[in-house]
């Protein structure tokens, strides 16, 4: 797998540096965007990268966003009409996209259908998550009667994104577009928990990211229902009431707690058996899924 960092430079107009991606602008209507093998955590940008990782978010987004289409439509446009001349495809075509250029949504677009995480927690504290009343008694990792919506904000590189509730949303972006985002996100993750399921993995939870084009349609844009954005769980070993084996980076978040990591930067190193035992859940997940 090739990676970015040896690969010829992007001799493009450089918009955005994100935690795992990076946006180059392609004209005045479109965009070059390019996944690392970063990796973050608690919202932080990992020292150490996950070799190979960008090519696998990649390949795992396209095969989301080809099935889902009549869904939510999705960014990308036709990769060989517009593909940059100047950009070596031997090295970053398996990493990289080309997509509209929208106006995105300032959230993060989550869907749950298992109790866990910040949601747990906050269950825990307050019998909700998000604003939205869960029943009394329900035990860590115990699938929801239904999906649930609990977007956040979407934090700055460095910042950290805050769990907010539908009401907030709405004060945000207006009840029509929250409505809208809200449908889609849940109608994804149905979709997909299905598939997902046929495979032998649970989908727990994912995270979305939405867009508007020029004439206010509503897309799908950034990443789908990867390993850095979602919680796939070996549906073998799932229990109640524990931590599922899981296909995520999960198992790098596990040893960064272990550490004593105050998740504040900057991040301690990864050892190698933990960079290569992320890579080997993230490869399994996608071999699993598509």
């Amino acid at each position: 797998m090739q990676s970015p960092v040896s690969a010829a430079p992007i001799d493009l107009p450089l918009l955005h540096r994100g935690k795992v991606r990076d946006v180059y602008a392609l004209g005045d209507d479109a965009l070059f965007i390019v996944a690392s093998d970063r990796l973050s955590a608690f919202d932080v940008i990992l020292p150490d990268a996950i070799p190979g990782k960008g090519e696998i978010l990649t390949q795992m987004s396209n095969f989301w966003f080809a099935r889902t289409h009549a869904i939510c439509p999705n960014h990308l446009l036709d990769q060989s009409a517009r593909w940059p001349n100047s950009v070596d495809k031997a090295s970053y075509g398996q990493r990289s996209v080309v997509c509209k250029r929208l106006k995105a949504l300032p959230v993060e677009a989550i869907a749950r259908g298992y109790l866990l995480g910040t949601a747990y927690k906050s269950y825990q504290r307050s019998g909700s998550v998000c604003g939205i009343e869960l029943p009394p008694g329900l035990r860590l990792a115990e699938q929801l009667a239904e999906p649930i919506f609990t977007p956040s904000t979407k934090a700055a590189v460095g910042d950290h994104d805050e769990n907010i509730s539908f009401a907030q949303l709405v004060a945000l972006i207006g009840a029509d577009l929250a409505e809208r985002v809200r449908a889609a996100t849940l109608a994804i993750y149905r979709f997909a928990a299905k598939h997902a399921a046929s495979r032998g993995v649970l989908i727990a939870d994912t995270k979305l990211e939405f867009g508007l084009d020029s004439e206010g349609s509503l897309l799908v844009m950034d990443e789908m229902l990867t390993p850095d954005s979602s919680r796939f769980w070996r549906a073998s070993s799932y229990q109640v009431g524990s931590n599922p084996e899981s296909f995520d980076k999960q198992f790098a978040r596990d040893y960064l707690e272990r550490c004593g990591w105050n998740k504040a930067p900057p991040a301690p190193n990864l050892p190698p058996e933990i960079i290569a035992g992320t890579h080997a859940r993230y490869q399994e997940a996608l071999n699993l899924l598509t």
